[in-house]
């Protein structure tokens, strides 16, 4: 069995992470969520996504033991593939949830990093702690954790690499909500169900501007936005809500 999975139901495609005990982010793992991102993105029975690592554990990070054995030549080559399967996650263009349980920690929250929205348990616990063993985060913690909550507190996880419960995080801006372990799931797939229910294109344009806009000058992010405001005028699910909104009202509209 692999040990990520791509499970499709109602619209909604989960990538359940399946590496017991902890999930652990080894190269297979890095790989076939590149593989699976890429097909959940391109699948048209896929309309939103939910990141799951089961009820006890989100994931615990790397694989330390594989990672030791890797020299500078080796992780030269490697870190370049690292970054590439989260990246693909990440650009998945449709919304994505990151269902957190347990332990999200050093891959696993970068990987959790790449969702637009994180729901987690009470139970959750979050952080970087790559520079307990001498690194820092390679899978794109720097750069994602300081967009998210802002470069001083995500330099304070970073360089301390201490862990925060589900409470601190949802202070901090690192989680967008808060259950009970049990109702993770859920609530994500409730969240990720809705979404799927929507109009395709124009959430796939949403998400596009605002990551495009988080990574460029105002102008250009505003010229990203118009480009394709003015695109989504040539869809049928356009035509579609504003038909419903003019006869029925707003919110009404059915763009499956």
């Amino acid at each position: 069995m692999a040990s990520v999975n791509l499970e499709v139901s109602g619209g909604v495609g989960t990538i359940r992470l399946d590496r017991p005990p902890m999930n652990a982010l080894d190269v297979s793992v890095q790989d076939r969520l590149r593989e699976l991102a890429a097909e959940a993105g391109a699948r048209d029975d896929v309309r939103s996504v939910i990141l799951y690592g089961g009820e006890k554990v989100f994931a615990a990070g790397a694989d330390i033991k594989e990672m030791r054995e890797m020299d500078h030549a080796a992780m030269v080559v490697r870190s370049r593939a690292l970054q590439e399967s989260f990246t693909a996650v990440a650009k998945i263009p449709k919304p994505v949830v990151a269902a957190v349980t347990g332990y999200a920690l050093g891959g696993g929250c970068e990987l959790a990093l790449c969702a637009d929205y994180r729901i987690a348990g009470d139970n959750a616990k979050l952080g970087q702690p790559e520079i307990l063993l001498g690194l820092i985060p390679g899978a794109g913690g720097t750069q994602r954790l300081a967009r998210l909550i802002g470069p001083s507190r995500a330099k304070d996880l970073i360089f301390t690499g201490r862990q925060v419960r589900a409470d601190e995080a949802l202070r901090i801006g690192l989680v967008d909500r808060v259950v009970p372990a049990d109702e993770v799931y859920e609530q994500a797939h409730a969240w990720a169900a809705k979404l799927a229910q929507g109009p395709a294109l124009a959430l796939r344009a949403a998400k596009e501007s605002v990551d495009t806009g988080l990574e460029t000058d105002l102008e250009t992010g505003l010229a990203v936005e118009r480009t394709w405001f003015a695109g989504l005028f040539a869809t049928e699910d356009r035509e579609r809500g504003m038909r419903s909104f003019v006869e029925e009202g707003p919110g009404k509209a059915k763009f499956l």
